[in-house]
């Protein structure tokens, strides 16, 4: 066991009676020692309950001849860090999960791990971190939300950002917002919808790290508690036969997670975390390969933001083991990965059947042919740049209009709710990427406030920055290179026409070579004046295409 390096022999007497002060007797030294990482806090909703997860958790791997020990892991709430200077802090904190968890696993030479992630980077983050450490590890998730209810109809944390642009427009009621506000978001647990933590959960499960449920089971269930005792037994399994993440990994898991992403339609988020995990598992993912799987992989899920249901209807439909059923009937999955239950994948998707239809379109009658993310390429793209294409309406999907050029997120706002924009105009953000924000903010206050004002069909927005797994509408980000790298966004100027076509992985703008060259030959980007942790992280973060991973 490699808790024997701190805890056997006469040489460690000392750290034995460390041990002893832990009040932790000679049966409990004896046996392996399993890290249970712990994102409870009680400032993101998600997390409020992992508490209870990680009590739960404990008792699985206790009953199951291990001993237990809790130490900490941070979270951003993206909710209320949303709109100001805040958001710069919550991608960031990816990297410093990982490094820290890698820190005190090595440091106290656990056996095993649990993690017990919720909401947005903290998944990725600890996904990263097993990768790294490979040592056998598994998922538990505090689960999602229940999906408000607000006069009559089921809603989330969307709606909610959407009513403060509805407000902006004069077609809602101060009183509708604060109905809205004290409806939507009724429980503990990930926002309701196929926001960036959910989709992170769902993917867990693909890849292979999590057990069946983790990424749908809603916070509030008991089930959820179950499937946490059982995560803790499942860990002590792993151990028991030196299953460890890399193994589980592979090439092959992680094309099973970009095929997955592509039928549930999963945040845009997800194209930053897959290459991020699968480099620390010694894999490289190019986001090139994201239009192939697509151009394959039909979008069976509709879930909010992108339609009426959420993870509640997709749990008692059948889960995402359902979903992969449903797709392996296509051949586009590989089933002989292994998982974290210690059998294949195929194994563990045998006999899930799909229970609604509505929820999980049959492969038979999917909502498009093709999956829910598209990568675009142009002059005003080099590199890439993403879109999440099952939340945007048929009609702008091709697009062409002037742009109306942002240096920053706030002037955007302002000049969307200042009734500036209008039907036909390009939104440009630029200066918000993993280097030029720093720390590549999510843009959902610009796109609420667009479908907020009416104009979610009329209406683009592009930027260097990220988008919310809550956006919907032509939202497309991760502009490559990124403004302060000095990338063509740079060079946009109000006015110029752009031209969007994401059913043929396009962006362009109509701007002559010649011209960009003469205003290149006059440009310098422009950089701000930070501090702190982000200087350290502009300084060492990669581009969005490589999955804003840090300069090893």
């Amino acid at each position: 066991m490699r808790s024997d390096n701190a805890k056997s022999g006469m040489q460690q007497a000392p750290a034995r009676s460390l041990y002893r002060a832990l009040g932790l007797t000679e049966e409990e030294l004896a046996r392996p020692i399993v890290g249970v990482v712990s994102s409870y806090n009680e400032i993101v909703p998600g997390h409020m309950n992992l508490d209870k997860i990680v009590e739960a958790v404990k008792q699985g791997v206790s009953m199951a001849g291990g001993t237990p020990i809790v130490f900490p892991a941070i979270a951003v709430c993206d909710g209320i860090a949303m709109g100001h200077e805040g958001m710069k802090y919550s991608l960031v904190t990816r990297d410093l999960i990982a490094d820290s968890t890698e820190c005190m696993a090595i440091a106290h030479q656990f056996d095993a791990l649990v993690m017990v992630p919720n909401c947005d980077k903290n998944v990725p983050g600890l996904l990263m971190a097993a990768a790294r450490l490979n040592i056998p590890t598994v998922f538990v998730s505090g689960g999602p939300m229940l999906a408000g209810r607000v006069k009559g109809e089921k809603r989330s944390l969307s709606s909610m950002f959407e009513a403060v642009g509805a407000y902006a427009a004069g077609t809602m009621t101060e009183k509708d917002v604060t109905e809205f506000e004290c409806k939507v978001c009724p429980t503990c647990g990930s926002c309701s919808g196929m926001y960036t933590a959910n989709s992170m959960n769902c993917l867990t499960e693909v890849l292979g790290m999590g057990l069946q449920g983790n990424g749908t089971i809603p916070a509030v269930y008991s089930e959820r508690i179950r499937l946490a005792k059982h995560a803790g037994m499942a860990v002590m399994e792993m151990l028991k036969r030196n299953i460890c993440p890399r193994d589980i990994m592979t090439e092959k898991a992680f094309h099973n997670a970009l095929t997955m992403d592509m039928a549930l339609g999963c945040s845009t988020n997800s194209m930053l975390h897959l290459p991020a995990i699968a480099h620390e598992a010694g894999v490289e993912l190019n986001v090139d390969i994201a239009n192939e799987i697509s151009a394959k992989t039909p979008n069976l899920c509709h879930l909010a933001p992108a339609g009426p249901t959420y993870m509640e209807d997709l749990n008692e439909a059948g889960g995402i083991y359902a979903v992969m059923n449903e797709i392996a009937k296509l051949d586009l999955l590989n089933l002989d990965c292994m998982t974290v239950t210690g059998k294949t994948v195929g194994d563990n998707i045998k006999g899930c059947r799909n229970r609604n239809p509505e929820v999980i379109r049959p492969v038979e009658n999917p909502y498009s042919e093709t999956g829910g993310i598209a990568v675009l390429r142009g002059n005003l793209a080099p590199d890439s740049c993403v879109v999440k294409r099952s939340a945007v309406v048929p009609e702008m999907l091709k697009h062409e209009g002037p742009a109306r050029v942002f240096d920053c997120e706030e002037d955007a706002i302002a000049a969307i709710k200042g009734g500036k924009i209008v039907a036909g105009d390009v939104v440009v953000i630029r200066y918000e990427g993993p280097k030029g924000g720093p720390g590549m903010r999510e843009m959902l206050n610009p796109t609420s406030a667009i479908a907020g004002m009416g104009l979610g069909s009329s209406v683009a927005l592009i930027t260097d920055g990220r988008f919310s797994g809550a956006s919907r509408g032509a939202s497309i980000g991760h502009v490559c290179p990124e403004a302060a790298a000095g990338g063509p966004i740079g060079l946009v100027e109000e006015g110029d026409i752009i031209s969007i076509d994401i059913n043929a992985n396009t962006i362009n703008m109509k701007v002559s070579d010649e011209e960009l060259a003469r205003r290149r030959a006059h440009w310098t980007p422009k950089s701000k004046d930070v501090s702190g942790y982000l200087k350290r992280y502009r300084r060492l973060v990669t581009s969005a295409d490589r999955g804003a991973v840090l300069e090893d």
